[in-house]
């Protein structure tokens, strides 16, 4: 299993790289009849929204993998949060940033 510390790592950095490629889509739209009609316009605030969605998830996931590397340096990592059980490997490798085991994300 690949490290986790440098996963999750990999995975912020590749989300500053993401923000980076997402500023422009978030700026302002500015109302400029002449420039653009109304149906461009619209079409760039539904840009722009989902410009700002995509930062908003990014920014969740940053929470979540700062908490995964809190785990990591208390020795808590790769147990679930919930009920304390040793998650799965696999489900840690395709995730390393989750916190619950599979029984406790399902509710069970």
């Amino acid at each position: 299993m690949t490290d986790p510390r440098s996963a999750l790592n990999d995975r912020l950095k590749a989300l500053d790289a993401e923000d980076a490629a997402g500023l422009d889509g978030q700026k302002t739209v500015e109302l400029d009849q002449q420039a653009i009609g109304r149906l461009s316009r619209m079409d760039a605030l539904q840009n722009q929204a989902m410009a700002q969605a995509q930062a908003r998830r990014r920014q969740a996931e940053r929470q979540k993998i700062a908490a995964a590397l809190a785990r990591i340096t208390e020795g808590e990592y790769g147990y679930c949060t919930d009920c304390g059980e040793e998650i799965a490997p696999a489900r840690l490798a395709a995730d390393p940033a989750i916190a619950r085991c599979l029984d406790c994300t399902r509710g069970g």
